[in-house]
């Protein structure tokens, strides 16, 4: 399970009753996951989006949601999959670092565990975390620039969703990599003896590989960082990733850090590449038919939408005016008891706002 793997980072060499910093991260906290969590995580997620189109497109026009094949949460894992290698494209475009990419992919990845692919386009969720990523990691790059590079974008195009992007993130911009791990461990290999530098360069750069693979997978939300980067240089060099578990653990005989590797190998191996292309068209163009009415800029029922927004927006400003006005002629400024009840009320609206 998610919780026992993670317990134990693997360049611990031995039982501590101090958690590590990673332990203490956000990361670690709110974004760990066993795989039949996640499972059922994107599952739920998909049939509430289902129900919820559902029922826009039979308030627009009853009957009409009869005919709509809409998409299984595979087939939104397998588009969102899509766009992860877009990152890493555009990133050799704009030449970023790899900190930045890896980040990108991680923030794409959590927003759809909290959204789905038909309110909010990976195309456009892409664009945003990538420019976001730039900023939270100190690689800043003007907004202008940045979508001038990109063709048929716009400014608007990226910060219209930035807030969004964001808020999905639960505001936890930190991320722990696993390419920083696998770098920590080769500078740990440069310690031991009888290895040339030639042989480490050659398995950093195929572990290296492997873990630009894994942003493919589900690993970093299963796995610690430290554990994912062993098992890529497990799968590039069987024998120095043996010989660094032996030097951190040298009075067992069996390494306990070897253990959790074969699992993290197999989703590389299995899930470790982009999906296949004609399998995403056919999911994308049936997107356009199952795609949100409410998100359509110019559709009845986003127009509809926006109507109710705005009454909501205007009920919400006068009941406010209102409260004023009542602590005003109470001799209260800053507020009485029914200006507070008020504000409560306004406030316990704002979950109705979200889109």
């Amino acid at each position: 399970m998610t919780a026992s793997l993670a317990q134990e980072p693997v360049a611990s060499a031995s039982a501590s009753s101090q958690h590590s910093i990673y332990e203490s991260s956000t990361q670690f906290r709110y974004w760990r996951f066993s795989p039949e969590q996640l499972a059922h995580m994107r599952f739920n997620l998909n049939e509430g989006a289902v129900s919820a189109i559902r029922n826009a497109f039979e308030a627009n026009d009853p009957g009409s949601s009869s005919s709509v094949s809409f998409l299984t949460s595979e087939e939104e894992h397998i588009l969102v999959k899509l766009y992860v290698g877009k990152i890493s494209q555009l990133c050799g475009h704009f030449r970023f670092p790899e900190e930045v990419e890896a980040t990108a992919v991680t923030y794409l990845k959590r927003f759809y565990l909290k959204n789905t692919v038909m309110d909010w386009h990976p195309k456009n969720v892409m664009l945003t975390a990538l420019f976001l990523a730039t900023k939270t990691t100190n690689h800043p790059i003007s907004l202008e620039s940045y979508a001038s590079h990109i063709p048929r974008t716009v400014p608007s195009d990226v910060l219209d969703l930035e807030f969004l992007v964001a808020q999905s993130l639960g505001f936890d911009f930190a991320a722990w990599h696993s390419h920083r791990a696998l770098w920590g461990i080769w500078l740990d290999l440069q310690t031991l003896q009888d290895i040339s530098v030639e042989e480490l360069t050659k398995a950093y750069e195929a572990a290296m590989g492997c873990v630009r693979a894994t942003r493919l997978t589900d690993a970093e939300f299963i796995y610690t960082p430290s554990q994912i980067a062993l098992a890529c240089l497990s799968i590039a060099a069987p024998t120095l990733a043996s010989a660094w578990a032996r030097a951190k653990f040298p009075t067992s005989p069996h390494p306990p850090v070897l253990d959790v590797l074969e699992p993290i190998k197999a989703i590389i191996l299995r899930d470790g590449s982009s999906p296949d292309v004609e399998a995403v068209r056919e999911v994308d163009r049936r997107l356009r038919l199952c795609k949100n009415p409410e998100k359509i800029v110019g559709s009845n029922a986003y127009i509809k939408k926006q109507q109710e927004k705005e009454r909501k927006a205007d009920d919400k400003r006068r009941r406010k005016a209102e409260a004023a006005r009542v602590a005003m002629e109470e001799g209260d400024p800053f507020g009485s008891v029914l200006a507070r009840r008020v504000a409560e009320d306004l406030d316990d609206d704002d979950d109705d706002d979200d889109d």
